[in-house]
């Protein structure tokens, strides 16, 4: 997914520890760590792991609220980006393997919040671009993109302050 000026986030893959080695909690949470200043740039960077349960999903929703939060999102567009959250990690629980995570990375920009979410699948495939999921967060995305790597789904989306600017991605 390409960010404004033509710059991309490069978010580490599915399993892969991030390029600059924050440290993680026993509970698999990494502590939000300032990156750069630039615009756009991720200038803080959050990671969560939790158990591919239904029963955690609020814990991310709150991280996500936290978080546009401090970009000073109104409350109408943090609202959309809890359900935006809430609807990705929805899909990535239905694919995922019985005993897999769920982990959600969000980086932190002055006017957007980026989230991937994604989990360990058996056997991934990106959900169709037809159905409710996808049009719902379409809808309350500024930029959309759904992988499917050999052993996980990835799905990342960005969040623009003050709405959904202009479309980035492959959702519209």
């Amino acid at each position: 997914m390409g960010g404004t000026n033509g710059r991309r986030v490069r978010w580490p893959r599915y399993g892969e520890r991030a390029s600059r080695g924050a440290a993680r909690t026993s509970e698999g949470a990494t502590a939000v760590r300032r990156t750069s200043s630039s615009r756009h740039i991720p200038t803080a960077e959050a990671t969560l792991t939790v158990p591919s349960d239904s029963r955690y999903l609020s814990v991310l929703r709150t991280a996500a609220a936290g978080l546009a939060a401090h970009l000073d999102f109104t409350l109408d567009d943090i609202e959309d980006l809890r359900i935006a959250v809430d609807e990705a990690c929805a899909l990535l629980l239905e694919q995922a393997s019985p005993k897999a995570s769920l982990r959600c990375e969000f980086g932190v920009t002055e006017q957007a919040l980026t989230v991937r979410a994604s989990a360990a699948c058996e056997q991934p495939a990106v959900p169709s671009r037809d159905g409710f999921s996808w049009t719902v967060l379409s809808a309350l995305t500024s930029g959309l993109d759904m992988e499917a790597h050999s052993d996980a789904l990835v799905i990342t989306f960005t969040r623009v302050r003050g709405g959904h600017g202009q479309r980035q991605g492959s959702g519209g």
